[in-house]
């Protein structure tokens, strides 16, 4: 069954079935090393689900799916205008942006030819908002990165996972070969019809209990698929494992790496990018109940200690069903960039500190320059650790000499009275 399904994926691309190893190519090492350098994207959750306010999961929830589906008649985004989108994300500082183009509802943001359940096709707003979305994302000089679900809440033939019994599917009339092929048609689709794709990011791996009940997603074919049609495309997969076979970004769900508060993100950190995804509020999709956002600090503070881990930080926004993004998230997005713009060479292209993340914040690294970001001191004065020796340092905001002295084997960095402040960067070169 296994050759028959990867013959079937593949045939789409005119390539053979994976035999090897996965060797990134060089276009996809330097799409690594570009991805690494951004350090800060958005993340967008957006399809019919914000016609009824109530999140991305809505119809896991009780709604059936023919009932759920006529949504798509009244998906009027009037207001979405792909160059303010694009304006506003680059003026945050943010360097790429990653847009759901099919959650788990099966509705695609994009003119697919799979089906009439799209944006194009099934809307009385008749436009392709991916293919406006990409053209402008290259205009300005932004990547794109794809969301794509692996499960889906109201085609028959995909198998019954773990999420979904209420829709009224009838799970008897699964067929993975056929639901298999309809992905790796619409992804072909994504990768030759819209201009460059840095990386196409999976979600949905979890819904089969792979303790359970064995499954067999087969991605290393539809990886190597994608690897094949865009050689430069990365592929990233929130499966909430350690990476596996043909993947180029780790991702991590609500957490930094190497925490894990929020159960999804226990897995062990590889040599891979790194990326944390979270929210701007507390929801991926519009709620309109959900205006719990994070102030400008702490995304700020977020944003640096994902840095000083080496990862980048993917803040989601849920546009709303008209299409435009919420106030509150664009004034945080103006906040954020003030800030990036005054001190983003601290965090573009930046390395994990030399070590990990103290009780008075973290660091960052060019080099010989060390860039510690002071973000909740105990004291006048921090204690670097044992083995982290510099020769002199300064206020990165001004240029102004800090003074360095030694305690025993450690150096002790003298902090400026600055006032109260998101975070006070002490530039350091080190020895």
């Amino acid at each position: 069954m296994r050759n028959l399904i990867a013959a079937a994926g593949l045939a789409l691309s005119g390539i053979p079935a994976m035999a090897d190893a996965y060797v990134p190519s060089a276009e996809v090492l330097e799409s690594r090393e570009q991805f690494a350098a951004d350090r800060f994207g958005i993340f967008l959750h957006w399809g019919i689900y914000s016609v009824f306010g109530q999140g991305e999961w809505y119809l896991n929830y009780g709604p059936k799916a023919d009932e759920y589906m006529k949504a798509a008649k009244a998906f009027y985004p009037a207001q979405f205008d792909a160059a303010e989108w694009v304006g506003a994300i680059k003026d945050a500082g943010a360097k790429y942006v990653c847009i759901t183009t099919r959650h788990h509802d099966g509705f695609s943001m994009w003119h697919t030819a799979e089906n009439d359940y799209n944006i194009v096709d099934g809307t009385p707003f008749g436009r392709d908002i991916l293919k406006e979305l990409s053209e402008e994302c290259e205009r300005q000089g932004i990547a794109l990165h794809l969301y794509y679900s692996h499960l889906d809440w109201v085609r028959e033939d995909y198998p019954q996972g773990r999420t979904g019994h209420t829709t009224g599917r009838d799970a008897s009339r699964a067929d993975w070969d056929s639901y298999y092929g309809f992905m790796n048609r619409q992804l072909k689709e994504l990768l030759t019809g819209y201009g460059p794709i840095r990386a196409i990011w999976f979600d949905g791996w979890w819904d089969h209990d792979e303790d359970a009940v064995p499954f067999d997603w087969h991605l290393p074919e539809q990886y190597e698929m994608i690897h094949h049609l865009q050689p430069s495309c990365m592929v990233a997969n929130n499966h909430h494992q350690a990476p596996f076979e043909g993947e180029d970004i780790q991702i991590f769900e609500r957490d930094l790496p190497g925490e894990n508060t929020a159960g999804l993100s226990g897995q062990d950190i590889s040599r891979l990018p790194l990326e944390t995804c979270n929210t701007m509020n507390g929801i991926w999709g519009y709620r309109l109940e959900d205006q719990n956002y994070k102030d400008s600090r702490t995304l700020i503070r977020y944003l640096v200690r994902a840095a000083g881990m080496g990862a980048n930080l993917l803040l989601n926004i849920g546009p709303q069903p008209d299409g435009s993004l919420p106030a509150t998230a664009l004034s945080r997005l103006k906040e954020i960039g003030g800030w990036l713009r005054e001190n983003g060479e601290t965090i573009y292209a930046t390395q994990a500190g030399p070590f990990p993340a103290q009780s008075w914040g973290t660091s960052t690294r060019k080099g010989d320059r060390l860039f510690l970001h002071v973000m909740t001191p105990e004291t006048g004065a921090i204690l670097l650790p044992e083995g982290v020796e510099i020769r002199r340092a300064k206020e990165f905001a001004t240029g102004r000499g800090v003074k360095v002295s030694k305690a025993g084997a450690h150096h002790v960095v003298h902090l400026p009275d600055v006032g109260d402040v998101d975070d006070l960067i002490i530039e350091c070169e080190m020895k």
